[in-house]
């Protein structure tokens, strides 16, 4: 090999110089590291200067040592030493021949065929180097690949598992379809919620005090998790699960307690306290509802229930759950019951606004008041669901 020839093989295409600290891209195309950042800094896409292939991310650029050697070897062999001879005319510099000519022509022959043979087995070095580092890229790109699928496949899978979740009362997820926001004025709100519209002189005659109920929590159904008070008019989770009777009438999975006192005729309100809890379940039941390991909430399995999860997500539980937009949390929810018009409405007392109603129900056997407090989460739903007493001062 010549030594034109092996200059341009270590010769930058880009600045036409010997190469300075070499790098190679992906295609396999080596340039000074500075000319190559110049270029890609001067241009919106990274791509070759040589063969213009372009990279969708610009490669991090790595010394090519091997090729820095080898253009090290290069100069210093081609560098005329002190003891070299050296040409009058062009050194303007007058010297005495060291050496004769004959000799000269021969150690360069024989340093050519040096060069040659390291040049040689430097490019095939080369070559091996960028083969390896363009199957690590590979490697890597396989790698990240195969972890994006496998994160979209966590992804569809937890997913399907909301969708095909079913909600028991400890965290159910309803579905609205009333009209949200709905406001009420004193005790003639009845007229906007019954369907058959019932005149003024009728609605103002059944006030809040004569449809209210005395409710209390009935114990042989309270959940064993649960706590109630003395007067049967507050109920919490207790984080600890108690030694109870096993009867009929008990919830063992799901964390509720009914009323002790059933409705198989008439209309009837209670009022609950929901203020400071993050989560909450409340509603009617019938009396034949399953009470026994989980529990779907839904008119269809006999439980007409509004609810509070994540702190701020209110649902309705009917048969396709729905989320409910209020402008206001409620702090104290009313419920109303009208047994014969098949209806179970729910109310934001403190706004006096109408928050959602079942409507066309089909009432066959006994209703009792439902209440769910839910899991204690830590303590940031301990507070309890209390149960408040209607008198004509309210």
């Amino acid at each position: 090999m010549s030594s034109s020839s092996g200059l341009l093989e270590l010769q930058c295409s880009v600045c036409l110089e010997v190469f300075t600290d070499p790098v190679s891209t992906p295609c396999g195309h080596n340039f000074c590291k500075s000319c190559l950042n110049q270029c890609w800094d001067n241009s919106q896409d990274c791509k070759c200067p040589l063969c213009k292939e372009t990279f969708s991310k610009r490669p991090d650029l790595k010394i090519n040592t091997a090729l820095r050697q080898l253009v090290q070897l290069f100069q210093e062999k081609f560098t005329l030493n002190i003891t070299d001879v050296l040409c009058d005319i062009c050194d303007e510099r007058k010297l005495k021949a060291l050496k004769k000519i004959q000799d000269i022509r021969h150690s360069a022959k024989l340093g050519k065929v040096g060069i040659a043979e390291l040049f040689s087995d430097l490019m095939r070095s080369i070559k091996r180097c960028q083969a390896e580092l363009l199957e690590m890229m590979e490697e890597k790109q396989k790698t990240a690949e195969k972890q994006d699928e496998e994160l979209i496949q966590e992804l569809q899978q937890e997913i399907t598992e909301l969708k095909m979740r079913n909600t028991d009362c400890c965290s159910c997820c309803p579905d609205s379809e009333g009209v949200a926001g709905k406001s009420f004025c004193g005790y003639a709100w009845l007229d906007d919620v019954f369907e058959h519209r019932l005149d003024r002189k009728t609605c103002d005659s059944y006030s809040l005090i004569s449809l209210s109920v005395d409710v209390t929590l009935d114990p042989d159904t309270a959940h064993p998790y649960l706590i109630l008070s003395d007067d049967g008019k507050q109920v919490i989770h207790g984080d600890i699960k108690q030694k109870l009777p096993n009867n009929q009438k008990r919830f063992d999975h799901c964390t509720c307690v009914l009323g002790k006192d059933g409705f198989s005729s008439g209309r009837f309100y209670f009022e609950v306290q929901v203020n400071e809890k993050t989560k909450w379940d409340l509603g009617v039941a019938k009396e034949s509802i399953n009470r026994k390991g989980k529990v779907t909430v839904s008119p269809q399995d006999g439980f007409w229930v509004l609810g509070l999860w994540n702190e701020n997500e209110y649902w309705a539980c009917t048969d396709s759950y729905v989320l409910l937009s209020l402008r206001v949390k409620p702090q104290k929810v009313g419920v109303f019951v009208d047994y014969e018009e098949g209806l179970v409405s729910f109310y934001n007392v403190e706004s006096k606004s109408h928050i959602y109603s079942f409507t066309g129900q089909s009432f066959t056997e006994k209703l009792y008041p439902l209440f769910s407090p839910c899991r204690n989460e830590k303590g940031t739903n301990s507070a309890p669901l209390i149960i408040s007493s209607i008198n004509s001062n309210e």
